[in-house]
């Protein structure tokens, strides 16, 4: 009796034994279910975002769209990291960059590509690591998640529109169109196109390899050295980098009375020779609209949500089909109108434009600080 009673006695022991045991494991499973969930729910709001820029000749990017899409990105995901990278114009630079970030574990990559095509290896590989590409104001090839930028083509009929208007709807032009490495240069000229086609004649049309100032006034030295000055009319230039070098161009030949020549991105530069009579109109396109809805679509995919509802249109890019896109309105903007637009939208102030040296020109079209 007493050893069955100490052996039951005994069984009763393991038995509690096994279930206090039991009780652990299920209590410390239970722990670490939550824990993951914790650590997935923290995941979704504590990522790292890429932001690639191409170069540094355009001033917008740095002087606006990096700070006011960092900014929009802290505000919306204040725990996710951003880190940043200009390539200076060298593709190669731009694909180390990327693959720096990709390896260091950037879960999303905005990215404004130094050259379109070459940039779809490197689209490639953030795919197979996992990463999502958002393609900022310039379409790269490769497998990208979203496409944000401004209408090109209506960025080329703006200029075309504006063109015309100023040499009264004939004469001889030049194109000095983008970098053919850029996707949105042929998209600018297409706009343009269809405006001008049949009405202004192109006496000569340039490719202006990285958007580049120097390279923009050896093209332009070129052209008014075969033409000569009087025989040009006009400058479709496809952005204000180049408009600076058409400018120079004519005046270093010794031309007083500038042709219309029109531009985009609305550089300060570019606004004050509108001002001062030297170039005809610039093209502007609202940063901030823009760098919201990169930074928007940019936490959104880090967080594993559709953007089909951020979308506005979709688009093709020569390698992908049916690309979520946010194409936004540009405005053209001449010595008439800078007020209502540039100025009011906080881009600039008078007093940032008019310096002393333009005063004059400020109060003669109505913008004395």
């Amino acid at each position: 009796m007493k050893t069955r009673t100490r052996t039951r006695s005994g069984n009763r022991s393991r038995i509690r034994t096994r279930q206090v045991v039991a009780a652990l494991v299920a209590g410390l499973l239970t722990m670490s279910l939550a824990a993951c969930g914790g650590e997935d729910e923290a995941d979704t709001d504590s990522f790292t975002i890429g932001l690639l820029f191409p170069n540094r000749v355009t001033p917008r990017w740095e002087r606006w769209d990096k700070p006011l899409i960092e900014r929009k990105l802290k505000e919306s995901c204040p725990r996710c990291t951003v880190v940043y990278a200009n390539a200076g114009g060298d593709v190669a630079t731009q694909r180390q960059q990327m693959i720096s970030m990709i390896t260091k574990g950037a879960r999303v990559l905005i990215l404004d590509p130094a050259d379109s095509k070459a940039m779809r290896s490197s689209v490639q590989e953030a795919r197979r690591a996992g990463a999502s590409v958002i393609a900022y104001d310039r379409l790269v090839e490769g497998p990208i998640s979203g496409y944000v930028s401004f209408n090109g083509a209506q960025v080329g009929r703006l200029q075309g529109e504006a063109l015309l208007e100023a040499m009264g709807g004939g004469g001889n032009i030049v194109m000095m169109n983008g970098d053919p490495t850029s996707a949105n240069a042929a998209w600018f000229r297409k706009g343009a196109l269809s405006v001008i086609t049949g009405k202004l004649n192109i006496a000569r049309s340039y490719d202006t390899a990285a958007w580049s100032t120097d390279n923009a006034h050896a093209n332009m030295s070129a052209a008014i050295g075969a033409l000569g000055s009087d025989r040009i009319g006009g400058v479709l230039a496809a952005n204000d980098s180049i408009a600076a070098g058409v400018i120079s161009a004519f005046k270093t030949a010794g031309v007083r009375r500038l042709p219309p020549v029109t531009g985009q991105d609305a550089d300060l530069d570019a606004v004050q020779r509108i001002i001062k009579g030297e170039q005809y109109m610039t093209v502007y396109k609202p940063f901030m609209d823009e760098a919201t809805a990169a930074a928007d679509m940019a936490v959104a995919l880090g967080r594993g949500e559709d953007i089909g509802d951020m979308a506005t249109t979709t688009l093709d890019s020569a390698t992908t089909e049916d690309i979520p896109a946010v194409l936004l309105t540009p405005r053209a903007v001449t010595v008439e109108n800078i007020k209502e637009t540039l100025v009011k939208d906080g881009v600039y102030s008078v007093e940032q434009i008019c310096t002393r040296k333009i005063r004059p020109a400020c109060t003669q079209a109505g913008l004395s600080p």
